[in-house]
């Protein structure tokens, strides 16, 4: 694998931008890094967060970079140049963000924490005035337990949201309203990544196992069951594979079994079945995600490092075959 050394705290998110040539990473540092996905250069970097970047995204075109972090504001950048285009402040941290398919609505949410409430944000880039008042068309209140992963879904009608007590809820884009809400996990989720075609999505959760869902139904479709936390799971654009990453919290190691620390698995779509596992990280692997090529798949983990995967020959012909 490609070694991709340049963040000196833990991995929180990596994300391919729509082509898959670029891949942007983020970590507990302040640093937001993007890099050639195919040979592992280093492009640039988004300099201006002072906290703890925990999400990035980036948009239809690869315009722009969407960041999150946890020194309470989200940033817009210019993904060529590296500057930052508009800053939002919030009263907390802002755990995932978010471009709609169109790349003209951003969404992220906030933290429950210091007495402020979980919100989801949304602010339309086609009015200026939004973003210098520092005022979101909308805000969805979340009281109850807050949003730890979030994504659009198809066509940018909704938001699907994954929460700490392990509920999915969809929100409408347009009123804002809760249009659907289920809890098929018994613990936080911790990731959400939706399929190519937005028909389905995976979520990851602490209660070590990934689901999966259809995406406007929210229907339960299946369970891919591991020994540890799932803390990222990625869906194959080409096969019917899914990548789950995870592992403990150094923090967790001592309260729970012995069969602890990490793990890369790949698991069938349709058999549920694991088939494959991979080494290579120390310590948990805080995200996965497959380039959209499906030829190979990255990693990010508790060590700093994030690693490019191509997949051998034998891995297209074997699943032709089969």
């Amino acid at each position: 694998p490609i070694l991709l050394q340049g963040h000196e705290r833990s991995i929180t998110q990596i994300k391919y931008n729509r082509e898959g040539d670029l891949l942007f990473t983020v970590a507990k540092d302040p640093i937001v890094n993007v890099w050639y996905s195919v040979n592992g250069e280093r492009l640039g970097t988004y300099n201006g967060h002072t906290g703890a970047v925990w999400c990035v995204d980036a948009d239809w075109d690869t315009r722009h970079v969407l960041t999150g972090s946890a020194d309470n504001s989200c940033r817009l950048w210019d993904c060529e140049t590296g500057k930052q285009l508009a800053l939002v402040k919030t009263s907390s941290a802002v755990r995932t963000c978010g471009f709609d398919f169109g790349g003209n609505i951003i969404m992220f949410s906030t933290d429950k924490q210091m007495g402020y409430q979980c919100f989801v944000s949304f602010f339309d880039l086609r009015d200026p005035a939004q973003i210098e008042n520092n005022e979101p068309y909308m805000k969805i209140p979340c009281s109850d337990s807050k949003i730890t992963s979030a994504v659009w879904g198809p066509l940018g009608e909704f938001i699907i949201a994954g929460h700490e007590s392990g509920e999915l809820n969809q929100f409408s884009a347009k009123s804002g309203e809760q249009l659907s809400n289920i809890k098929e996990h018994t613990k936080q989720i911790n990731d959400i990544q939706t399929s190519r075609d937005m028909t389905m999505f995976i979520t990851a959760s602490k209660d070590n196992t990934a689901k999966l869902f259809d995406c406007t139904s929210l229907e339960h479709l299946k369970t891919f069951r591991t020994e540890r936390p799932v803390n990222s799971a990625a869906l194959s654009p080409i096969f019917d594979h899914v990548v789950l990453g995870g592992g403990q919290e150094a923090m967790d190691v001592t309260t729970t079994s012995t069969r602890i620390g990490k793990f890369e698995a790949f698991f069938h779509l349709a058999f549920e079945e694991e088939f494959g596992r991979v080494k290579g990280h120390f310590g948990p692997i805080n995200s996965v995600a497959f380039h959209p090529d499906g030829k190979s798949y990255s990693s990010g983990g508790e060590d700093g490092y994030v690693r490019i995967h191509y997949f051998d020959p034998q891995y297209f012909e074997f699943e032709f075959e089969a």
